[in-house]
């Protein structure tokens, strides 16, 4: 790899490998979703922005897809809509986005001769674990709108690499948390409601389980798959093998910022009940045998992290408590 595009560069993982990238010496070029205001999204902050090539456009938009990765060897395809809740309320949006957005990515990089193709997952395609650890194996089943066109979005791109032999890799993170990440995930949710001062914390569902991921072993396990020849035409999942309930998760939290808070159930934030993904267990065995990577971050020293990222005043501002971000 010499000169990689990353879609969805402005977004929390986007901006944490548009970093990585550039720490290893690659010249970066950065796709963000054009708007008026002219905002590079997370990029604005980045101590590295002068080293990135940041391209406005829009991951609908084939000409804008084209046009960001001419001259690239890789592409790291990160933009997409993520909101679970919000897919309920709009899934054509996911469709464009998700599905026409990675088709443009894989039809691009088909044209352009691209030697590296790496596809962004999530855990979310697999539903509820129907066996632990999940491994590449396991059934996909869309339980939402959401994780619905990722499965299609990761089909698309398997059919790319078997019917055209583009060199296709399916990254599949579990759930990755830490600076930047959006109110939409359960972590930030927790840390600005009690940085905030709020002693009844608001959450939904507390008996699912999930699999955390540091956002750093997140992005060292992107770039591990896109320099590993091993990985090409396969799914990868990143995942730490271990599992925590969320109310097991908010309590840790809440011990480490304010033990005298307590756990509010709020209705308005549950999934319907056939949507919900009840538990999430990685395998982590595929990647460390094909690319050697591990995790670095235990839970408590992510968390650790991350809770100081938001204690910062100028980023806590940035994450309103009184509204409920679907």
């Amino acid at each position: 790899m010499k000169k990689v595009l990353i879609t969805g560069a402005g977004g929390f993982i986007g901006s944490h490998l548009a970093e990585l990238c550039v720490r290893k010496d690659y010249k970066v070029n950065a796709l963000v979703r054009y708007n008026s205001n002219n905002s590079r999204g997370w990029l604005e902050g980045v101590k590295c922005k002068n080293k990135i090539n940041i391209i406005s456009g829009d991951i609908r938009d084939y000409d804008s897809v084209y046009s960001a990765l001419s001259g690239c060897d890789t592409v790291f395809h990160l933009a997409a809509l993520i909101g679970i809740p919000y897919s309920y309320i709009t899934p054509l949006a996911y469709l464009k986005t998700n599905i026409e957005g990675t088709y443009n990515v894989l039809e691009a990089s088909k044209g352009l001769g691209l030697k590296n193709v790496i596809i962004t997952s999530t855990s979310e395609t697999y539903g509820t674990a129907q066996y632990v650890p999940i491994d590449e194996r396991h059934p996909m089943v869309g339980q939402s709108p959401y994780s619905a066109t990722k499965i299609s979005a990761d089909q698309l791109a398997l059919s790319y690499y078997c019917s055209f032999d583009l060199p296709v890799k399916v990254v599949r993170p579990f759930n990755t948390y830490g600076p930047r990440q959006s109110t939409r995930a359960i972590i930030p949710t927790i840390i600005t409601q009690l940085l905030s001062g709020k002693k009844k914390i608001k959450l939904g569902a507390l008996h699912p389980t999930r699999d955390l991921v540091f956002v750093k072993d997140t992005v060292e396990g992107f770039l591990k798959i896109a320099r590993s020849g091993k990985t090409t035409g396969k799914i990868i999942n990143i995942a730490t093998q271990t599992e925590i309930s969320i109310g097991d998760l908010a309590k840790k939290i809440i011990d480490m910022i304010d033990p005298e808070a307590e756990i509010i159930a709020d209705r308005t934030r549950l999934r319907p009940g056939k949507s919900e993904v009840e538990r999430l267990l990685g395998s982590n065995e595929e990647i460390k045998k094909l690319t050697g990577w591990k995790p670095r971050y235990s839970l408590d020293k992510g968390l650790k992290e991350t809770v100081e990222w938001f204690k910062n005043g100028k980023n806590l501002r940035l994450y309103p408590t009184d509204i409920y971000n679907v």
